[in-house]
């Protein structure tokens, strides 16, 4: 999705924590994003140093496969008059479906 700064994309990643429980280990499912040049889409202009979206409440912890949270699709709202402002939808824990707002700031901060 095209934004101010360039293209703009929503990824998902997983990691792995200690042992829960009888779990021999256990997946965090979150999500980032990165903004690439508009005119050379191989160049990283910005990626998120941390997940901008994971597993906290219990709906995205609790389901068919717990500690989830998987973006889906993502809608500019150009309708609200806010071109920098995206709805970002996502599942989690493969039980529900959530939107969060994401804000683009004027200026991103450097890699």
């Amino acid at each position: 999705m095209l934004c101010k700064h360039g293209w703009l994309l929503v990824y998902h990643g997983v990691h792995q924590t200690l042992p829960v429980g009888a779990e021999p280990h256990h997946l965090i499912y979150s999500a980032g994003i990165m903004v690439l040049d508009i005119n050379k889409p191989d160049k990283i202009l910005y990626r998120s140093p941390f997940p901008i979206l994971e597993p906290m409440l219990t709906e995205e912890k609790v389901g068919i496969v717990q500690s989830v949270v998987f973006p889906t699709g993502i809608d500019r709202r150009d309708d609200l008059g806010t071109p920098n402002r995206f709805d970002i939808y996502y599942g989690m824990a493969d039980n529900y479906i959530r939107v969060a707002r994401l804000d683009i700031p004027d200026e991103l901060l450097p890699l």
